[in-house]
């Protein structure tokens, strides 16, 4: 069959332009998810997080390569599997990221992305629970609330921040992030509002648009240097259909790349050595590759007044009659209700640095199962990263995971920013507002002092934050990979539209911008269209 328009990946931005490109109903568009329906309950129920965040029904799971810098241990990478994508199983936090992160893509050369360039796209998509204003907006297809339930032990962990020097700030989506505050999450009404629910669904009716699920992409089809069609297989049959004005990427920061190589656009040294043709030599695809690296500090709390004991006995059986009555409670929760935006150094014009706050503890980071005693996890989360990794096609097969580097700690400007963030986050626990709460310090331990030590320990305990970004960058640079109208340079009627486009990652959590991406991206393609 035939299309206008194509778009590869039901994730956090395929959801978006499936909406945006089929509102006018003279545009053929197929939508392919090599996922199933996002029917799995568990998906809903904002708790239900950690029931997902390893299932590989709706997770590709994929794990790193070796990280030289952290002890050449392999790091697990979730990321979604399902039609939402990333969306229906992260952690719902709603952070745009900073004035500066976008302003200094305009100066990359990014013309048209700028702060005040892509915030009417951040309020279009909004429907905030506070109301619009000349920052938020309201009555757009995602739902964006407040965390309904506040917690004894974040409430005190603000006032500890304030005893440290960090701000209260009750909008760290508003023109200054710094502060500490509670988030405000893709929450609707105690359920999940990921892009399926909140953009995809409504267009589900629309006879203009074709959704196909378990439909992996394999290549993209091209009519010398023109983008044409993709073919997939669907349950191992293959397939292939034409798009007549664009064919679209939207598989993400690890698959985009990957789908862009195994059709041909990459570096012909690398296409070569999978067997690929080389249909054009683009030396950037899959370099640039960024994630937000975080190391997880963990202490004991000696009341109870975390949800390690609220997810057990009585007590859980309690939180679900509050769930199944009203939609509240540790059930509704967002996986981090609260952060700190941080500068490590005085000198920085803005945040480098991100806390998130869980109030409860765990060990393993791929499971989330939560200790059986009181206990407080801070991911401290390093945002303006230096590292660079890489992300490319392991073989030719379509089905087989990309090889994944993300070099995290690799420069001396993350180790030391690490070694000021950890120092800086046992400050604010040890903090007065913390005393009749805090206990013993599990993750690195008070034994760990010196900058020596803090780093040994950094080595151990980090991970990527899972938010990749960059790796088919937007720019105008040789290693760029599309252009300012997301086109990728030197072919037609192709364009990668999601977070692999990031010149450099924002600051905090990726899912809002990614959506905002997918905004102006339908934008730029519909403007296009009306030009043609």
């Amino acid at each position: 069959m035939d299309y206008d328009y194509i778009i590869v990946g039901a994730g956090s931005a395929g959801c978006v332009l499936a909406n945006r490109l089929s509102a006018d109903a003279r545009h053929r568009v197929l939508l392919l998810e090599a996922g199933p329906e996002d029917r799995n309950p568990w998906i809903h129920v904002p708790i239900g997080y950690g029931k997902n965040v390893n299932n590989p029904a709706v997770n590709w799971c994929f794990q790193s390569e070796p990280e030289p810098y952290c002890n050449n241990e392999r790091h697990f990478l979730p990321r979604g599997r399902v039609l939402g994508g990333s969306s229906s199983i992260n952690g719902m936090v709603y952070v745009r990221g900073q004035v500066h992160d976008f302003d200094m893509w305009a100066q990359l050369g990014c013309r048209g992305w700028s702060y005040d360039d892509v915030l009417p796209y951040f309020r279009r998509s909004e429907n905030n629970s506070r109301g619009g204003d000349d920052i938020h907006g309201s009555g757009g297809p995602l739902d964006v609330s407040d965390v309904r339930d506040h917690y004894e032990l974040c409430d005190a962990m603000i006032k500890a921040g304030g005893e440290v020097g960090i701000p209260r700030n009750d909008d760290i989506n508003g023109r200054v992030q710094e502060g500490i505050g509670y988030h405000q999450a893709t929450i609707r009404n105690g359920w999940r509002c990921s892009t399926a629910v909140a953009f995809l669904k409504p267009a589900r009716s629309r006879a203009n648009l074709h959704v196909e699920t378990n439909a992996l992409g394999s290549r993209v089809l091209f009519a010398g240097k023109r983008a044409t069609g993709v073919a997939y297989t669907v349950k191992g049959a293959s397939r292939q259909a034409g798009a007549g004005r664009a064919v679209i990427l939207s598989g993400g920061a690890y698959s985009s790349p990957q789908l862009l190589e195994l059709s041909g656009v990459g570096q012909p040294e690398r296409l070569n050595r999978l067997g690929v043709p080389v249909v054009h030599a683009l030396p950037g695809v899959g370099e640039n590759m960024q994630d937000h690296q975080v190391l997880r500090m963990r202490w004991r709390i000696t009341q109870r007044v975390t949800l390690n004991e609220r997810v057990r006995g009585l007590p859980a059986l309690v939180e679900g009659i509050r769930y199944a009555l009203n939609r509240t409670g540790v059930l509704s929760l967002p996986t981090l209700p609260m952060s700190a935006f941080v500068r490590t150094r005085p000198e920085l014009a803005s945040p480098d640095v991100q806390f998130q706050i869980f109030p409860g503890s765990y060990q393993a980071v791929e499971d989330r199962k939560l200790d059986r005693e009181p206990g407080i996890t801070i991911g401290v989360t390093l945002l303006r990263v230096e590292s660079r990794g890489h992300v490319h096609a392991r073989s030719a097969d379509p089905a087989a995971p990309p090889a994944i580097f993300t070099n995290l700690l690799s420069t001396e400007g993350d180790r030391q920013t690490a070694l000021l963030a950890m120092r800086l986050c046992r400050r604010m626990v040890e903090a007065p507002a913390m005393d009749a709460y805090r206990g013993m310090e599990l993750t690195p331990g008070k034994a760990i002092e010196s900058d020596t030590e803090f780093l040994d320990a950094a080595r151990g305990m980090v991970h990527s934050n899972w938010h990749p970004a960059g790796s088919c960058k937007m720019g105008v640079d040789a290693m760029a990979v599309v252009d300012p109208e997301l086109r990728v340079l030197g072919l037609e009627g192709l364009r990668v539209i999601d977070a692999s486009i990031m010149p450099n990652v924002i600051c905090g959590n990726t899912n809002a911008a990614t959506i905002m991406i997918a905004e102006k991206g339908a934008d730029l393609i519909l403007a296009a269209a009306r030009a043609a």
